[in-house]
C-alpha cells in the first residue's frame, strides 16, 4: 500500500472528523463518503487544510438496480435472443419502498502540491428530492459539472449560481441517465413547417432490447 495514501487517510480523519461517514483504500486510491449536511464545510477543509486545490470531475450516480444481472453470458445459448434473458423494467423496479441511497454525487480531487488524488462521495438524504450543496464557490470548475449532473440525474445543487440544463433541451421532460428513464424517451421532436416551429409528439417507435454479442471461447472446438 502506498504510504502517502495511508497518511492521507489519517489526515482526512483528523481534519474532517465525524463528517466522514466511510473511508476506504483500494487500488492505490482513497475514497471517502461525507455526510450531506456537513459536506460543504468538509470540502472547504479539503481544499484549505488538505491542499486539494484542483477539482477534476463531478458526476452523478444512480444505484437503482445496482448489482442486478441484466445479461446472461456463461449460461446463455450461442445464438438467438435468449442471450439477453432479462430486460430492465422500470415498473417492476419501482415500488412503494424508496431506495434510501439511490443517488450519489462523486467528486474527484487532485492535490498538485502533494501529488495525490482523493475520491469523495455524497449521498443526498432525500431520494425523492435529491439535493447536495454546490461547491462552485470552492472550486469554480464545478459549475458545468454540477449542471450536467442536474440535467442528467435530477440532482439539485444548493447555492449554484446558474443551475439549469446544459445537454438537453430547455423543455426536456425527465432526466435521461436515471435508470428508470426509458431508452426510447418520453417524446420525440420534429420541425413542423406549417407551424414554423419545433413540436413534440408521443414516441412512435417501440422499445427493444439490444442484445450484445457474446464470444464463447469455451465453446470453440479444440485444435
Amino acid at each position: 500500500m502506498n504510504q502517502s495514501i495511508i497518511e492521507l487517510q489519517a489526515s482526512v480523519e483528523k481534519f474532517l472528523g465525524d463528517a466522514v461517514v466511510a473511508s476506504k483504500r483500494a487500488l492505490g486510491e482513497l475514497t471517502i463518503e461525507l455526510a450531506p449536511d456537513q459536506a460543504f464545510d468538509a470540502f472547504e477543509k479539503i481544499k484549505s487544510q488538505l491542499g486539494f486545490e484542483q477539482l477534476i470531475d463531478v458526476c452523478g450516480v444512480d444505484y437503482l438496480a445496482y448489482g442486478d444481472v441484466t445479461w446472461e453470458t456463461r449460461a446463455a445459448s450461442r445464438s438467438g435472443f435468449s442471450r439477453g434473458v432479462f430486460d430492465f423494467d422500470a415498473d417492476e423496479t419501482s415500488s412503494d419502498e424508496v431506495m434510501p441511497r439511490r443517488f450519489a454525487v462523486v467528486y474527484h480531487l487532485l492535490s498538485v502540491q502533494h501529488n495525490v488524488r482523493l475520491r469523495v462521495k455524497v449521498f443526498p438524504s432525500d431520494v425523492e428530492f435529491p439535493i447536495v450543496p454546490s461547491v462552485v464557490s470552492i472550486w469554480s470548475s464545478a459549475n458545468w459539472f454540477e449542471r450536467e449532473a442536474f440535467d442528467l440525474f435530477g440532482i439539485l445543487f444548493e447555492g449554484h449560481p446558474d443551475l439549469r440544463r446544459i445537454l438537453t433541451d430547455y423543455g426536456f421532460v425527465g432526466h435521461p441517465l436515471r435508470k428508470d428513464f426509458p431508452l426510447i424517451g418520453h417524446v420525440e421532436m420534429r420541425y413542423d413547417a406549417e407551424k414554423a416551429r419545433v413540436v413534440y409528439e408521443p414516441v412512435t417507435i417501440e422499445n427493444r432490447v439490444n442484445v450484445p454479442r457474446v464470444i464463447r471461447h469455451d465453446a470453440e472446438p479444440n485444435g
